[in-house]
């Protein structure tokens, strides 16, 4: 079986041809869980499979490391447009369709690609948490529908805070009962003008990513409708590089959110993994 492996900003994945149709979700999980275990085999945050769409270019069917059905992946949804467009399966534009609905995307150069994001269905800016009797400030994001949970949460000095407390801490509020459906927690530090800091420990992988678009996006929509950033041109650092998104708006709501960023082709070749069974 052929794979390719691509990272957006440092959040990797491996993507098979599913064209066909003839691996399962339940096949699917599976592969996922081995193909993405470091060390063990090729590794990565998730597995997307590239199958037949009758809405859009292509579907993306994406799976986290553990095996879970993910709704969406902003940034697994770039290099997936990357994908489809150096396989010839679209233009320049590629429409994707997702769990949580249609992304679109655009090839600016060779590696630099640009989403539209599915829209926010729940946006609440203002949502705090109480974790070891400490109230914590608190935004909460879910993009598409079902939507993909996303908890915002500002913390000073965040560079240089001990990695085991921030794990520690990531990991309780993952599975928070505020955050029925669970949620990628999203931790940010304001670096400058229109610039965070941020780190994200995702659903799924149930660890600190690289990078993590729509957890970006999701700080940004949070930080634009909060009055500290005017949405445009965004800039998140992160482990993995840089993201940009652009939130637009009429008044007050939101009308579209858009995610920027490099692409990168690590590796093409075939699934010889001895272990893997289909």
């Amino acid at each position: 079986m052929k794979f390719h492996k691509l990272n957006g900003t440092g959040n990797d994945f491996v993507i098979i041809d599913n064209m066909d149709g003839a691996l399962s979700h339940e096949t699917l999980s599976r592969m996922a869980k081995k193909l993405c275990e470091r060390h063990m085999s090729i590794g990565a945050d998730g597995l997307m499979a590239v199958a037949r769409s009758d809405i859009a270019d292509f579907r993306m069917e994406f799976f986290n490391s553990d095996g879970s059905v993910g709704e969406m992946c902003g940034n697994g949804a770039r290099c997936i447009c990357r994908y489809g467009y150096e396989m010839g399966l679209s233009g320049p534009t590629q429409t994707v369709e997702t769990t949580s609905g249609v992304v679109t995307g655009q090839r600016i150069d060779k590696r630099l690609y640009r989403i539209r994001l599915t829209d926010p269905t729940v946006i609440k800016p203002d949502y705090s948490v109480e974790l070891d009797g400490a109230q914590y400030e608190c935004g909460y994001v879910e993009l598409g529908s079902p939507g993909l949970p996303h908890a915002v949460i500002p913390m000073a000095g965040l560079r240089d805070t001990d990695p085991r407390q921030l794990f520690d801490m990531a990991r309780r509020l993952r599975s928070h009962p505020a955050f029925p459906k669970g949620a990628n927690v999203n931790f940010y530090e304001i670096t400058g003008e229109n610039c965070v800091f941020e780190r994200t420990f995702e659903r799924g992988v149930e660890d600190f990513t690289y990078a993590c678009g729509t957890g970006t996006a999701s700080v940004a929509l949070i930080l634009t409708l909060k009055g500290f950033s005017d949405g445009c041109g965004f800039n998140a650092d992160m482990v993995g590089g840089r993201l940009v998104v652009d939130v637009e708006r009429e008044g007050n709501e939101v009308t579209a959110l858009y995610l920027s960023g490099p692409t990168n082709i690590v590796a093409a070749g075939e699934i010889l993994d001895e272990e893997l069974t289909i």
